[in-house]
């Protein structure tokens, strides 16, 4: 780069001294170009300014970083630290790029702070179906008796100020698309635009200025809702302020005194209904002549189209054990035995954990939220336990197996027989080839004929599966033998006398 001083060369010669440009080249030993960037400029000083500077390694560092800096803002200029120490920190937390990145983000972000008047914001305001605003909390309810935290999921029209709330037992990305159906659902349409914050589950890298490294099962759902998904600055929570707001606010009206429910279902259905009381009597702050349901009920005219639900699971590869079991969110899932040792697709959904080997269910189960549970379905063990039946005393699937009426009595039954276990895992082998249906009205024949036996069962089911004799065939009269044949033994008798 060219200094001032080389610079004043240049003007001193061309504009004082009138010397050609082709001696100030030679005499000075500069270019061209730099002699006429020079004359042609008023400019005395030259600085060069990258456009963009890429920060790689601390990309997943902003936030840490930006909250590290909001912090220490607040604490006299003395005791704030520099940041070769805030470098020191954060290697000690496991980064590992270089200090530069470090100072030139915490001091283009104090020399931004530095413009701003503390506490100043900027008044927003956004048309009908513009934008909706979504955080997450955390509140404390009392679920069947014991206080517990749930994670509660917040979304805000922009416009009219109209809210939802979800509670879950997660803040994972599974519950995130759910909360976002229930809620489009509620509103009866979707806006345009959705504000966040840089939440995991929609953020995977920060980058310099509005730049994002969006998850892409969260941009699948956002393009699903045709949503253009814009997310907020690093501890920059005024820039969705209204959702900000709500949790305070809601906060103090739906969570305290704390909800006494018996299932999250029930807390759910209550909050829909509260929110509803709350708009209802709630003015809204710019037409403070309307309530923000009359607002919000205007406004569902300008939302988009409802598209649907979005099949919002998050799957992930995993092998089953060779005791038909995988591992979800911190449970065991049973699958069905062909399954076993073999690599399974877990499918996670809000509500339900669905398994699949190849493009075939395994396994179906209504999602558990407890951890290190053990979810067994006994008909995915019955492959194996044709084959040993002895399990079916101690075997930990079929304890307190919930079988079907007929079944249920037919095991009770046979428990008083010494191969009592053998003969019922026959008649269970048996819905493999009949299903279960026809094996449950095969029992329910024997019980009534006062048999309980798994050879007798089995044969119902043989019987059952018999094609029906065809009906019979009227010979028509122009058919009909004139001389009928007798069935007369002694004939062969004379015929042999003959001989």
């Amino acid at each position: 780069m060219i200094g001032v001083d080389k610079i004043g060369q240049i003007r001193r010669a061309y504009f004082e001294q009138r010397r050609p440009i082709k001696e100030i080249v030679r005499t000075l030993s500069v270019s061209r170009a730099t002699v006429r960037k020079v004359i042609r400029g008023q400019a005395t000083e030259f600085k060069y300014e990258r456009g963009v500077q890429p920060t790689p390694k601390l990309g997943e560092w902003v936030e840490v970083l930006a909250e590290i800096l909001e912090r220490e803002a607040k604490l006299p200029r003395r005791e704030r630290r520099s940041t070769q120490r805030l470098f020191e920190e954060l290697r000690g937390r496991g980064y590992d790029g270089a200090h530069d990145s470090v100072h030139r983000f915490a001091k283009a972000w104090r020399d931004e702070r530095a413009r701003v008047p503390a506490q100043a914001y900027v008044p927003m305001s956004f048309a009908p179906g513009e934008a909706y605003q979504f955080d997450w909390s955390h509140e404390t309810i009392t679920l069947r008796g014991m206080p517990l935290t749930v994670k509660a999921a917040h979304m805000k029209l922009s416009h009219s100020r109209m809210p939802i709330v979800r509670a879950y037992f997660r803040e994972t990305q599974e519950l995130v698309f759910d909360a976002h159906d229930k809620a489009f659902r509620f509103y009866g349409g979707v806006c345009r635009r959705g504000i966040y914050d840089n939440m995991k589950t929609a953020v995977e890298a920060i980058f310099i200025g509005k730049a994002r490294q969006y998850n892409r099962r969260f941009l699948q759902m956002c393009s699903h809702h045709l949503i253009e998904p814009v997310a907020c600055m690093p501890a920059a929570g005024w820039e969705k302020g209204q959702v900000e707001n709500q949790v305070g606010n809601l906060r103090d009206q739906l969570f305290r005194p704390k909800p006494r429910v018996k299932s999250l279902t029930e807390l759910n259905t209550w909050l829909e209904d509260q929110c509803i009381a709350y708009a209802r009597r709630t003015r809204h702050p710019e037409f403070k002549d309307r309530t923000v349901w009359e607002v919000f009920q205007d406004e569902r005219a300008s939302l988009m189209e409802l598209r649907g639900p979005f099949d919002g699971f998050v799957e992930k590869a995993v092998r089953a054990s060779t005791t038909c079991l995988i591992t979800a969110d911190h449970n065991r899932y049973s699958v069905d035995a062909r399954a076993a040792g073999r690599m399974v697709l877990v499918r996670s959904h809000a509500e339900r954990i669905v398994v699949l080997f190849g493009d075939e269910v395994v396994a179906d189960h209504p999602r558990q939220f407890r951890r290190d549970q053990i979810i067994y379905d006994p008909w995915h063990y019955l492959p194996v336990l044709v084959k040993k039946p002895g399990a079916l005393r101690n075997g930990a699937p079929f304890k307190d197996w919930n079988l079907p009426p007929a079944l249920a009595q037919v095991r009770a039954k046979l428990k008083g027989y010494a191969d009592g276990d053998r003969q019922f895992v026959k008649v269970l082998g048996a819905v493999l080839d009949h299903g279960l249906d026809a094996v449950e009205a095969a029992c329910a024949e024997a019980l009534e004929a006062g048999i309980a036996s798994g050879d007798v069962i089995l044969t119902v089911l043989a019987r059952q599966r018999q094609p029906a004799a065809p009906p019979s065939i009227t010979t028509p009269d122009a058919l009909r033998l004139k001389i009928e044949p007798m069935a007369d033994c002694g004939r062969y008798d004379s015929i042999r006398k003959v001989a």
